[in-house]
């Protein structure tokens, strides 16, 4: 369920973000009506960045530890502009998915990504009394 709602969180905070010139987002042409193909499309582009974050994310960050250290943590724009970097890279394959631009500016996007990411996922988790009930 957890990953369920990053999925979604991702898509809405991906979708949030392609109103800047950063990003951009094509469509999936084979989904009937506009707003379907958005949604869908964005829905997609944020299992695929969820996957990213989850499997390669990871790796990246446990092997950046001295760098975290080192720089006191803003390697971590670096890093995350790179996974939202290699998303695009990953759909870029297809004839829909996400473009990035300049690489400082994805970098910016993947922060507003990761500031949005924190807000919504902060909400909706589940409180501590809720927890200890189950």
């Amino acid at each position: 369920m957890r990953f369920v709602v990053r999925v979604a969180v991702n898509a809405f905070a991906i979708w949030i973000v392609t109103l800047l010139p950063a990003l951009q987002v094509r469509l999936i042409p084979f989904a009937p009506g506009e707003g379907l193909q958005v949604a869908l499309t964005v829905l997609v582009v944020g299992l695929i960045f969820a996957l990213v974050n989850t499997l390669i994310g990871t790796v990246v960050k446990f092997v950046a530890i001295p760098l975290y250290i080192l720089t006191l943590g803003l390697i971590s724009l670096v890093i995350n502009g790179f996974l939202l970097w290699l998303t695009a890279v990953i759909t870029e394959n297809w004839d829909w998915g996400l473009r990035t631009g300049e690489f400082w500016l994805t970098a910016v996007a993947a922060l507003l990504i990761g500031i949005i990411n924190a807000v919504l996922g902060g909400l909706l988790r589940p409180r501590k009394e809720e927890r200890s009930r189950r």
